[in-house]
């Protein structure tokens, strides 16, 4: 279903089969991200979350040329000009990440062509980070003047280290999905023709595991990771006690013994 944001963005969103496909439309300027698409971003991503029998939330640019270019340059006049403004910009960008940094469920970002400034930071806010290999990834904040804040720099920190981080937010250099898998930006890159049917493989594979195995995982990803609102040690505990209290857990051993594929159900 189209979630409708001011011109000339915004957000097709639709859900199939356990997954919630986040599309980012913005075609003239290479999926740039307007204040109301970060907005509606973060609320689209908040709201999923009690979605029953969701699996997995994939987010992925509108066509081949772009993912996200990185915010909506042409409307900072308008809506980054005084600190109130910058504010709530700041707040709309942070709250589109978190949010998915955030999710119970796995989030899976789908890298094609031009991946740059948010759209880096929205990439690495995911679980998961498939690119081809024509994408184009750079953090050009220097090359524009903007501060970039502190939550996106420890995040690309806590992914790549802080001599990647170093690297990529000084230089502001341009590179390829080569590098990207290279250096860890994305889990694996794949030839340009083979992209859509390997992701595919790829996400399918995540929807098709058992889903508290998932949760409990990821909670002890986010509890490791730390920051204010990481998931307590007795969370994650308790999540991984879940797992053996569950149908899914009898369901694994049973299709092992059988050697089918496990039906998974999320309880």
């Amino acid at each position: 279903m189209p979630t409708d944001t001011a011109p000339p963005g915004r957000l097709d969103i639709e859900a199939d089969a356990g997954l919630l496909r986040i599309r980012i439309v913005n075609p003239a300027r290479y999926n740039a991200m307007s204040l109301s698409m970060w907005e509606a971003l973060g609320a689209a991503v908040a709201d999923a979350q009690a979605r029953p029998g969701l699996r997995a939330i994939v987010l992925e640019g509108d066509g081949e040329r772009a993912f996200v270019s990185g915010a909506d340059i042409s409307e900072f006049g308008a809506q980054r000009g005084d600190p109130a403004q910058v504010a709530r910009y700041d707040r709309a960008v942070a709250g589109a990440q978190q949010a998915l940094t955030a999710s119970t469920v796995p989030t899976v970002a789908l890298i094609r062509g031009i991946c740059m400034g948010g759209g880096m930071g929205l990439a690495l806010a995911c679980d998961l980070r498939y690119c081809n290999q024509g994408a184009r990834f750079r953090m050009p904040a220097a090359r524009l003047g903007l501060g970039y804040a502190l939550g996106g720099v420890k995040r690309m920190c806590d992914v790549l280290g802080g001599a990647r981080a170093a690297d990529l937010f000084l230089t502001a250099r341009t590179f390829d999905g080569r590098e990207a898998a290279r250096i860890g930006l994305v889990q694996e890159v794949f030839a340009d023709a083979d992209f859509n049917a390997a992701a595919a493989e790829r996400v399918a594979a995540v929807a098709g595991n058992a889903p508290l195995t998932v949760r409990a995982a990821r909670l002890a990803l986010q509890h490791l990771q730390g920051g204010g609102q990481a998931p307590s040690a007795e969370a994650v505990h308790q999540a991984v006690r879940a797992c053996f209290d569950s149908d899914d857990y009898q369901e694994g051993q049973a299709a092992f013994r059988e050697k089918r594929t496990p039906v998974f159900k999320g309880r």
